[in-house]
């Protein structure tokens, strides 16, 4: 069960077990000494599908693979943060509020001359 913060209302993220050097570096031993995964995970204490995520990740931040960069994963989820409280501060997102009713706002909004 996810533990809820007051404040915003949206489950606590859990801190991440591991620092981001420390993925970094593992993930280097990887790709720069052409160790296995497993072999790594085990000298490390890690999970291998963990380390497998964490050497991928590192291969695209380097540009030896296709996909989004960390930074620009980081980016696309305060873009989806900040468009969510957006639409929750308009009005929009409004729990059981039904379509008839946004209409509604929308035309009334048309009618005192502001555009939508």
């Amino acid at each position: 069960m996810a533990v809820m913060n007051t404040e915003s209302e949206r489950p606590a993220r859990r801190r991440s077990r591991y620092l981001k050097e420390c993925r970094r570096d593992a993930a280097a031993l990887v790709i720069e000494q052409h160790r296995t995964i497993v072999d790594v995970a085990r000298e490390l204490g890690a999970v291998e599908q963990t380390l497998g995520n964490w050497v991928r990740q590192e291969r695209i931040d380097r540009g030896e693979r296709e996909d989004f960069s960390s930074a620009e994963r980081a980016e696309i989820v305060q873009l989806r943060r900040e468009r969510h409280l957006l639409k929750k501060s308009n009005g929009l997102l409004g729990e059981g509020v039904r379509p008839v009713t946004r209409y509604r706002w929308i035309s009334a909004r048309k009618a005192q001359g502001h555009g939508v």
